[in-house]
């Protein structure tokens, strides 16, 4: 086992889902069934429009032959492992680039860098996560007044790692998924609810929207950032509830088992469709939203 480096990038012409598989040539399978077992971080290149460099964590599962293309593989990713960074980390920091094992004898980037699939060791692996979830970021979602302070202490570790004959193992709870999926969605839709329009932030300059998981995590959706939307506490009850739900063109739609129509349509926007982020792939996946239709919405 060992820790690596998977790039993916939005405009791919691979059959990738980084939260459930990737798809890689023959060239790679060595390197990528070294990884099986243990933790890879993704890599979005510079020649990304609005590239995040290394955005978030997986663990590989296992490696089987595409069964759909011959020649090509897929790494098939752990259910509930995949987790984006708080924060996106650029390859390049104050002092060079994050990633040192990229750099040949002579301090210069190396061709490894090109390398769709990498080795990562350890010390690089650390320095990317330790960026990658640091608290320093002033997005915060809203604080209900009822939490304990002791509780949101404890939030405050939002790693750990174990050093074992020169191994580190990462261990993600699900306090530190939770806020970091809350920071990741509100991030996206810039705090303000999809559903309502509305941008509200409390005296405690926190956002009063909270990140909905769009396919729960009880039923295996997985903390990416296309499978939430901020909603405020109405509309997030009505979503969990199934009186509204959205099409694949985000158009909202309302149940008609609803026993307050009028209500309903007065609290959504103008417009009659969700709010979506800008980045394309941020954006409510079709898989999901059409889970949510079939699983929670009421028809």
């Amino acid at each position: 086992m060992g820790f690596g480096v998977f790039i993916h990038r939005l405009d791919s012409i691979y059959d990738d889902n980084p939260a459930e598989r990737y798809q890689f040539p023959s060239q790679y399978l060595r390197r990528v069934e070294a990884c099986v077992g243990d933790w890879i971080i993704y890599y979005e290149p510079s020649k990304v429009a609005e590239m995040r460099g290394y955005f978030a964590i997986a663990r590989v599962q296992q490696v089987i032959p595409d069964p759909g293309t011959p020649g090509m593989y897929l790494a098939l990713i752990e259910p509930g492992s995949y987790l984006d960074f708080a924060n996106p980390v650029p390859f390049n920091g104050s002092s060079g680039p994050v990633e040192r094992g990229v750099l040949n004898e002579h301090g210069r980037i190396s061709g490894r860098a090109q390398s769709a699939v990498r080795p990562i060791s350890p010390d690089d692996f650390n320095r990317i996560l330790e960026l990658g979830f640091a608290e320093g970021a002033p997005l915060l979602p809203r604080v209900d007044t009822d939490v304990r302070s002791s509780q949101f202490d404890e939030e405050q570790a939002p790693f750990r790692f174990e050093q074992q004959r020169d191994r580190v193992s990462l261990t993600v709870s699900r306090v530190l998924r939770d806020r970091v999926f809350r920071r990741i969605v509100l991030r996206a839709y810039d705090e303000r609810c999809a559903i309502t329009g509305l941008k509200l932030i409390n005296g405690m300059g926190r956002a009063e929207v909270a990140a909905a998981h769009i396919r729960p995590v009880e039923a295996n959706g997985p903390d990416i950032v296309s499978n939430g939307i901020a909603l405020s506490g109405t509309a997030h009850w009505m979503f969990d509830r199934g009186l509204i739900s959205l099409a694949d063109d985000l158009a909202i739609l309302i149940s008609r088992q609803t026993n307050d129509l009028d209500g309903v349509r007065s609290i959504i926007n103008k417009t009659g469709r969700a709010f979506e982020p800008q980045r394309m792939s941020d954006r409510p996946h079709p898989h999901f939203l059409k889970w949510h239709r079939e699983h929670c919405f009421k028809q």
